[in-house]
């Protein structure tokens, strides 16, 4: 029964991980009432987060219009400039990473019982064994710490390749060239992002189930996703493109104005970020069955031995 189990999870794909994990949210509804609860000081910080955010965009994009690339700017202007530009990426770095690290830890854990069991849970069932110790905090922060400098240069880096595009320029036929290569560069940019997050991120899942933890966790999650990267990539620039397309639509439709538009933009932003863990989860196990069946087989294979 249990290889049987194995064989249908290793023929899970990426549409089939997103239908699975949805399936495990939406028939526990104590298991979402418990990521709402745990997600708070995330939401919370996040709703502090994002009206500086949205005002240091704002402002980069009427630099940008008003002086061209930023290296134009006048030296206090370059300073202040700077200086948010770094604030940004601290609090992106360290606040923001650690909130969610302390909500992963629970999520993961959960996600993983309520998946293999196939049964839903109580919330005294959820509460009753505590799910963040320090050993496990610790044990996870160095893959964490290595997904959260990928997340925080991405998000700089993407801010700034999408902020100066020339494409704002007066002469639209000059900027269609350096349009090309910024966008090429984007685009390179995401696929890398993507690759290695979704190797971290598996890793994280790695550390909190099975206590494997550091380097060993990269390892060995790189190890069970060789072979399914294209679905690693493909899970990671659906929800780099929800998170930032939130972000950017808000910034363009405006609603940045009014605390309501940043409170919705940010509850979208939690459901994505727990929906993001959920399927992490699946995606971890579908990659270990598939490793597990294909050493199963050439083990298999090598008892056999040659014919004739």
């Amino acid at each position: 029964m249990e290889s049987k189990q194995i064989k249908l999870n290793q023929k899970i794909g990426f549409l089939g991980i997103f239908k699975t994990s949805i399936l495990v949210s939406s028939k526990n509804i104590n298991f979402i009432i418990f990521a709402f609860i745990i997600s708070l000081p995330l939401f919370c910080f996040l709703v502090y987060y994002e009206f500086p955010l949205q005002k240091f965009l704002l402002e980069t994009f009427e630099i940008v219009k008003g002086f061209g690339f930023p290296f134009y700017m006048l030296e206090n202007q370059k300073m202040d400039y700077l200086q948010e530009w770094a604030q940004m990426g601290f609090l992106c770095l360290i606040p923001f990473h650690l909130l969610q690290l302390i909500t992963v830890l629970p999520i993961v854990d959960l996600a993983s019982k309520i998946y293999k069991e196939g049964k839903p849970m109580s919330l005294k069932d959820m509460v009753q064994k505590p799910m963040i110790n320090m050993e496990r905090l610790r044990g996870t922060l160095i893959p964490f710490l290595y997904v959260a400098f990928l997340s925080t240069c991405a998000l700089l880096q993407f801010t700034l390749l999408v902020t100066i595009s020339p494409i704002s320029s007066i002469d639209y036929i000059y900027s269609v060239f350096p349009t090309a290569v910024l966008g090429g560069a984007l685009i390179e940019l995401l696929i890398l992002y993507s690759a290695l997050s979704a190797v971290g991120n598996t890793s994280i899942v790695v550390s909190v189930l099975e206590g494997v933890y550091g380097i060993r966790a990269l390892s060995l999650s790189s190890y069970y996703t060789r072979g399914n990267d294209l679905c690693g990539i493909i899970l990671m620039l659906v929800f780099f493109a929800w998170e930032n397309g939130l972000r950017f639509s808000c910034r363009y439709i405006g609603c940045y104005k009014s605390g309501y538009g940043i409170i919705a933009q940010v509850s979208l932003s939690c459901l994505g970020n727990t929906l993001k863990w959920i399927v992490f989860v699946v995606h971890y196990h579908n990659c270990k069955d598939r490793t597990l069946v294909k050493k199963v087989d050439e083990e298999a294979g090598s008892e056999i031995g040659p014919v004739g």
